[in-house]
């Protein structure tokens, strides 16, 4: 029997005859009597302690999706292969203090830690990650339930492929747990233990893959050939991404309060670095006159979006890397905005210029403690020099 689709579901007419799931034995969804797409999930089944007929009520439908309903019953499938009544254990489960489902659980934990995030995108971030590998598996299962397996399988189809992700959802996967478990809603926290039921992941070094970034001998023709001046303002801010080493994001939100073309200078606020300390760029006289182009677009972005007078997205860049066929050190794949960052670095080496002078100009932290603790200046103005010669050579055409 073919598995029940969420198309299928979608074009169901009211009233019409219940629609087995097809995975589950018993499991259908009663559609709705009035409203198209909608409907009830019913588990009928045989009562191993009264032998006779049941049905459980699992929810409606879309709120409850097809993989969680399943989840649900086969949940309760193996309550009754254990000679459980699910009905009689959900009404006993009701007479005793709440315990929430894994869903449950997370959304009250995300909603307690957000508050703490600065960033919205890492809060966004945390529950998507849930909400798309755990929650359709084990989202419908009370805390106290979940064992090892479970984690196991929620994370064994990504462990190996999308190792960094599975690495995130685990972790996230541990603090729901562990919040359980101070809430004294289960006795342990069964994401200890589940990397005894994977497969060693590869190393980080072995999976790290850097930014496709273009060989920095060839920007100068690439910049003559696809950023002439121009009205176009992407154009102008991967001009302006190159000539100062910028991360994009940082670009892209750059406002004309952080310039003072008099002085030269782009001071970047620390709530949009990277190490969440404020950077001074020197201005070369390239970027200088590419910022006096942008005068007068808009009265607060450099680089905004014509239409809706906001930040330009972070898709501009890689749209138009992708159009111009930007050539990069990754077979296959084209240059990334991030990337000249690399080829800057690259440049600054081959150029002979001081490591501590090109990783300042990137805004690198100092990972050694100590050595950071010792560091009291930006060298401001002895990268006025490097940054000058960086824009001549990447103009040169």
């Amino acid at each position: 029997m073919a598995l029940l689709t969420d198309t299928k579901v979608r074009s169901v007419k009211p009233g019409g005859a219940p629609l087995a799931h097809g995975g589950v034995t018993g499991l259908t969804l009663h559609p709705s009597p009035s409203n198209k797409g909608q409907g009830k999930w019913v588990l009928r089944y045989v009562s191993p302690v009264t032998k006779k007929r049941r049905n459980a009520g699992l929810g409606s439908y879309p709120e409850v999706s097809i993989a969680e309903a399943a989840q649900q019953a086969r949940f309760m499938r193996e309550q009754i292969a254990h000679g459980k009544d699910p009905l009689e254990t959900r009404a006993a489960e009701a007479a005793q203090p709440h315990l929430p489902k894994l869903k449950e659980a997370a959304k009250t934990l995300h909603k307690e830690l957000a508050p703490g995030w600065k960033n919205p995108k890492h809060s966004q971030q945390w529950i998507n990650t849930l909400t798309e590998y755990a929650f359709p598996l084990i989202g419908a299962m009370p805390l106290d339930q979940i064992q090892p397996r479970h984690i196991a399988d929620v994370l064994r189809p990504i462990w190996l492929e999308k190792a960094e992700t599975a690495g995130r959802v685990k972790q996230r996967l541990h603090a729901v747990m562990a919040w359980g478990w101070a809430h004294g809603f289960c006795q342990s926290n069964p994401v200890d233990v589940v990397n005894h039921l994977l497969p060693l992941q590869p190393g980080k070094t072995v999976r790290t893959q850097h930014q496709p970034a273009m060989p920095w001998t060839l920007i100068p023709a690439f910049v003559a050939d696809h950023l002439p001046q121009s009205l176009e303002v992407s154009r102008q801010l991967l001009g302006f991404v190159i000539l100062t080493a910028a991360r994009s994001g940082e670009v892209r939100h750059m406002t004309w309060d952080e310039v003072d073309l008099d002085a030269k200078l782009w001071t970047v606020p620390a709530e949009r670095m990277k190490a969440k300390l404020t950077h001074r760029v020197p201005l070369s006289k390239q970027a200088v006159a590419l910022l006096k182009h942008q005068q007068g677009l808009h009265h607060t972005f450099v680089f905004p979006s014509v239409r809706k007078g906001v930040p330009l997205s972070d898709m501009v860049l890689t749209a138009f890397l992708r159009r111009a066929k930007a050539v990069s050190d990754v077979p296959g794949r084209v240059a990334t905005a991030h990337g000249f960052r690399s080829s800057f670095r690259d440049w600054c080496s081959e150029k002979g210029y001081a490591r501590d002078l090109a990783e300042r100009a990137l805004a690198h932290t100092v990972q050694n403690k100590v050595e950071a603790a010792y560091h009291r200046t930006d060298l401001l103005e002895q990268r006025r020099p490097l940054m000058q010669a960086w824009a001549d050579f990447v103009t040169s055409g």
